[in-house]
């Protein structure tokens, strides 16, 4: 959430750099500065009728002590009229408040200088391109031919035990998806990130501290009668983990990974291009999070994009890294760049990672601070990247690496799955 104090001092500034994200803020953020006006105008009224009713009330007193009856009687009821204001000035500052507050939700982050204006995906910036060539046999086949020729991922068994979007996986293909959960982990810990196990489910206030709510509803599967939601992303309940702590200046950087299953309706998603692994309701993911001091922020995340591409570089696959234009941001982000993976059966790139750096838009929701070295608070930044999310990595570990009667496993993750192969 952006800060008060940046839409009042720089009300142009902000405006001007949303439309990079396709963004017209400028009703919202008039909107803003005049309700926080009016809240200002209230305090100072209700300040103004606090100090009458103190006035009032200590003069009761005196009046009493005077024998003056009537004028002790007249101030009473004066004090029970400036209370009545009172009470009413502040039901109104509330409210206020309240409406003041939604209409913050309602702004994106601030997209930093580096991002590229654009409508969409096709504006993305390629940066950088790395990985071997793919040579496939004549009789190549997609991931979920292959899954079903060697009988290591069931969707048709998955479709019967839940809906679409839910696969089983069986034999190598179960070993293969715990061989790269427990790599991704070891890879993470040995680059100093601290591995947790959060929770799966997460209240609303876990939501809206890392921005899925109120943005993302239709998105989340939601448990009604707890009001739980099922997380799209171990960054939430990760990232939680600091929402309302206060730092001291000597505990940054702090670097958590975690494992979770994932969980997203993916409403409205059709056609050809969900086939598979290719989009998912329920997935397996590792993610890395960090919580910084401003100004070490965007070193940090120029070393998590390496740490993530370290990771697909030893995978041996072929693979880009984009920075994402103004328009296929993420409501939070101040910037972000994709990892994808070339899928050669598919003839199409497969986005297994996103690396953002949200600077103090999550940190102003969840109230994660610190004190600087003048003693003042000061908000944090936040970071987070998928190190990496399993579905489009196996399509096109599946893929990339068939043979002619079996599918050759990379070496770093032999040592994980106990086989070099899938015949």
């Amino acid at each position: 959430m952006l800060t008060l104090k940046l839409l009042r001092e720089s009300p142009d500034f902000v405006i001007r750099r949303l439309a990079v994200k396709n963004f017209d803020a400028k009703e919202i953020v008039e909107n803003v500065i005049a309700l926080d006006d009016k809240r200002k105008a209230l305090q100072t009224e209700s300040d103004a009728l606090l100090a009458e009713q103190k006035k009032a009330a200590a003069a009761i007193g005196q009046l009493m002590k005077e024998g003056k009856k009537a004028e002790a009687e007249a101030a009473k009821a004066e004090v029970a009229n400036l209370k009545e204001r009172s009470g009413a000035l502040l039901k109104e500052a509330d409210e206020t408040i309240e409406q003041l507050q939604n209409q913050l939700v309602l702004l994106p982050n601030i997209p930093c200088d580096l991002v590229p204006e654009g409508k969409g995906a096709e504006d993305n910036l390629v940066v950088k391109m790395g990985g071997p060539e793919v040579n496939l046999p004549e009789n190549a086949l997609p991931h979920w031919e292959l899954a079903k020729k060697y009988d290591i991922i069931d969707f048709d068994l998955g479709v019967k035990i839940t809906g679409a979007g839910f696969p089983v996986y069986k034999g190598k293909g179960a070993k293969l998806q715990r061989a790269l959960i427990n790599y991704f982990l070891d890879r993470n810990t040995a680059a100093g990130y601290k591995e947790v196990e959060p929770p799966v489910m997460v209240n609303a206030a876990s939501g809206f501290g890392t921005g899925q709510l109120p943005d993302k509803e239709g998105q989340m599967y939601h448990a009604n009668l707890d009001d739980f939601y099922m997380v799209p992303t171990a960054e939430v309940p990760v990232t939680n983990i600091f929402r309302d702590v206060i730092l001291g200046a000597d505990q940054f950087p702090q670097k958590l990974t975690a494992y979770t299953p994932c969980f997203r309706r993916e409403a409205g998603s059709y056609g050809k291009d969900v086939r598979g692994l290719n989009r998912l309701h329920q997935f397996d993911k590792v993610e890395i999070v960090r919580v910084e001091k401003p100004e070490n922020s965007y070193a940090a995340l120029d070393e998590m994009v390496a740490h993530v591409e370290s990771l697909v570089n030893e995978l041996g696959l072929k693979y880009r890294i984009l920075r994402l234009c103004g328009g296929d941001m993420s409501f939070t982000s101040a910037i972000t760049y994709d990892f994808e993976l070339w899928s050669a059966a598919q003839g199409r790139w497969l986005e297994i990672s996103s690396v953002s750096n949200f600077e103090s838009y999550q940190a102003n929701r969840l109230k994660c601070r610190y004190k600087d070295e003048d003693g003042k608070m000061q908000l944090a930044h936040t970071l987070n990247g998928s190190s990496l999310a399993l579905p489009r990595v196996v399509a096109a570990l599946l893929e990339d690496n068939q043979k002619d009667g079996y599918i050759e496993i990379p070496a770093c993750l032999r040592p994980y799955t106990g086989f070099d192969r899938i015949d």
